[in-house]
């Protein structure tokens, strides 16, 4: 089969690999779309300790069942699947108390386990028996499932801030999934949504998700704009949805009094040391946590979501590539001139 293989730090090359062999456990995917990730441009720069090149990346995707191992009863030959990322082992303290994204040995599809952009991925019996693997129904398409993975961790980043019917939630980033975040607050009841963004053409080509507030926070003081929309008390939910050390400081200034503050993006290693007034968050009675992919039911209730049209995850889709164009899918992905990129290996 034909995969693209991140053979070294920034270098991806597209090639002919062996097509993977299931066992009684595991399953064959044939893949039809699988999505370009930040976590997926940051191992093409910077690799991770949960990937070993030559490895093959990619875990928002979906494809369809070609092969099933004799002792596997959840799936069958022509299911179609959305695949998440975050694997459960099923085992230990964390998976058995049901967050199983808070796992100590932290399995994923596209890291330990191969990923998807290939035009066939195994599934072994970890990922078929505990795995962000679903069911997707026909008029559901292959692009729109694969984007219920960005989705997931959408669902488990609100569920984690508790956004309740009235609140005013702030978005720091306004990328694919800064952009979901906004989407989903408001169908939770999020009385006003405000999305802040460093690049003007960025935050205009996001104004499409419908935040009631849209503010250039390279043009504006973000921090004095939240709180003349708030009355001057602050955003009850503040996420931040970018790798910038300065929107977690803006975060929790602009925060209400005993808001939700959650951050949401990851920072890069050599800058995720951030010099927070603690005072704040004690003055305030800040709520500050993080969040971190999803668990298996969010990828399901994602599914559901995108398959309702309640989420029209083809709005999320700016650029396809096929998978001999890999290397340009990233560099698209990279530029952010779009949204999400997706790559058709079959």
């Amino acid at each position: 089969m034909k995969a693209a293989v991140l053979e070294e730090l920034e270098r991806l090359i597209v090639k002919d690999v062996p097509t993977p062999q299931i066992d009684d456990d595991s399953v064959l995917v044939k893949v039809y779309a699988c999505a370009v990730c930040g976590s997926d441009i940051r191992m093409f720069h910077h690799g991770s300790n949960r990937l070993t090149p030559p490895a093959i990346m990619g875990h928002e995707a979906a494809g369809q069942v070609t092969a099933v191992g004799a002792n596997v009863t959840k799936f069958k030959v022509g299911d179609r699947v959305a695949m998440g990322g975050d694997v459960p082992c099923g085992e230990c303290a964390f998976c058995e108390a049901g967050i199983g994204n808070n796992c100590q040995i932290n399995y994923a599809l596209g890291y330990q386990f191969p990923g998807s952009f290939a035009e066939y991925v195994v599934l072994n019996r970890m990922v078929v028996n505990h795995g962000p693997v679903h069911i997707v129904p026909d008029h559901v398409s292959y692009e729109e499932a694969a984007l219920a993975e960005p989705l997931a961790c959408c669902l488990n980043a609100l569920e984690l801030s508790n956004v309740h019917f009235g609140d005013v939630v702030v978005v720091l980033g306004a990328g694919p999934l800064g952009c979901m975040l906004i989407e989903v607050a408001k169908r939770m009841g999020a009385i006003k949504t405000i999305l802040i963004n460093r690049s003007r053409p960025r935050l205009e080509m996001a104004k499409a998700f419908g935040a009631d507030v849209s503010i250039c926070s390279s043009e504006d003081d973000a921090v004095r704009r939240v709180l003349d929309e708030t009355h001057g008390l602050g955003a009850d939910v503040v996420l931040t949805a970018n790798p910038s050390p300065e929107s977690q400081v803006d975060a929790i200034t602009m925060a209400k009094n005993r808001a939700r503050v959650n951050f949401f993006g990851g920072l890069p290693k050599d800058h995720s040391i951030v010099p927070l007034d603690t005072n704040i968050i004690h003055y305030k009675e800040l709520f500050v946590h993080g969040s971190h992919g999803a668990m298996p039911r969010h990828h399901q209730k994602a599914v559901d979501l995108i398959a309702a049209g309640t989420i029209n995850a083809k709005h999320y889709i700016s650029h396809r590539f096929s998978l001999d164009q890999a290397p340009e899918a990233f560099a698209a992905a990279e530029g952010k001139s779009g949204l999400r990129v997706i790559i058709a290996p079959s």
